[in-house]
């Protein structure tokens, strides 16, 4: 089947915890400690403030809205999981937010019938060392994969590993850097759980790792929660750690943790996102960085050539947040999101595609 084309769907932040918890029919303990806000009802009163009232409790699939059919089918879905799964453990100190969804709510993360959550950023710790362990024993029961963190560091660095029809497999490393706001003693040990630590200049132990797991016939993505909330600049040390990936063997560099789109990369054929932004979050509402949209959300529609990993196409699929849910997003609003993202992409161009879509194309 070389012939054939292997379409792997990549969504950025799924932050199901806080008000999206609340919303959902078994919500957990609403306190926070935060600055500002010590109930995570807070947030739904925000959303609501600016788009109208949310009902409560909502069914499991409505924060996705219309992502969840937006789409036909693709082979591999991949995404940011940053929200820990449990009703267990203490708030992780010296940490402004923190993220919990009851496990009993974890039927809204299998509505999107995810391949891979990745887990390496700075919240899946947020409720310690036993919330980490709550969360990969719920999502194991649940039967997802997960990759970037475990029990010990072998385990966190280990990839998840998905089936092809081609044949294959789609191997997904994650790993997550320090400028993202991990803590240091987040990073797992021989002997203690946490998340796969990868340092801004390591980049020849993701590729060492790479050459040593990667089969003929496999596709690789190299899975990076990286970089700052906001902005659209991206470092040299990001670029630098990027290209090497994808010149290690890296077939996509899926990077995370920015609210908002960052510009797309297309560099030996290979896709580089450098900031997918947020999909699911409670950010509804809350002012401050308005001049970058982040109301308006990606999902990022990847088809490879199975057999050199080489990227055919590139579709980027809009979408709202409104009342805590994803509606399509209206045709100036993803005429904006081409603008500004075109404006500062590399190595492509972003243009209008079929049915309110966009394509990322070489120039």
């Amino acid at each position: 089947m070389s012939g054939d084309t292997v379409t792997v769907c990549l969504a950025g932040d799924v932050m199901l915890g806080r008000g999206i918890d609340q919303i959902l029919p078994h919500p957990g303990d609403p306190a926070l400690r935060e600055d500002h806000v010590h109930d995570a009802r807070a947030y739904i009163a925000l959303a609501e403030a600016v788009n109208g009232p949310v009902p409560r409790p909502v069914g499991f699939d409505w924060p996705w809205g219309a992502a969840l059919a937006a789409q036909a089918a693709p082979d591999v879905r991949v995404l940011n999981l940053e929200t820990a799964v449990t009703a267990d453990g203490d708030f992780a100190p010296g940490k402004a937010v923190h993220y919990r969804m009851h496990p009993a709510n974890l039927p809204c993360l299998t509505a999107a019938h995810p391949d891979v959550c990745v887990l390496a950023n700075n919240h899946v710790l947020d409720f310690g060392p036993r919330g980490l362990t709550e969360t990969l024993d719920s999502l194991a029961a649940a039967g997802l994969r997960t990759a970037g963190a475990g029990p010990d560091a072998e385990a966190a660095r280990r990839p998840a590993c998905v089936p092809l029809r081609t044949g294959g497999r789609l191997l997904v490393l994650a790993r997550g850097l320090p400028s993202s706001g991990i803590p240091p003693d987040w990073a797992a040990t021989a002997d203690r759980p946490g998340v796969a630590l990868l340092p801004m200049g390591a980049a020849d132990d993701l590729a060492a790792q790479l050459h040593s797991v990667r089969r003929p016939g496999d596709l690789v993505v190299a899975s990076l929660h990286w970089g700052p909330n906001w902005g659209y600049g991206v470092s040299r040390a990001e670029t630098r750690l990027a290209h090497a990936l994808i010149d290690a063997g890296a077939d996509i560099v899926h990077g995370h943790s920015s609210h908002h789109p960052r510009p797309p990369e297309i560099h030996r054929d290979r896709l580089i996102l450098y900031g997918c932004g947020d999909l699911v979050n409670d950010y509804e509402g809350i002012g401050g960085h308005d001049h970058y949209r982040d109301d308006l959300r990606l999902l990022y529609r990847a088809s490879l050539d199975p057999g050199t990993g080489r990227l055919t196409a590139l579709r980027l699929l809009p979408f709202q947040a409104r009342r805590m849910r994803l509606e399509p997003a209206a045709p100036e609003d993803t005429a904006w999101l081409r603008r500004t993202l075109d404006a500062q992409a590399r190595g492509a161009r972003v243009e209008p595609g079929p049915d309110g879509t966009l394509v990322v194309v070489p120039p």
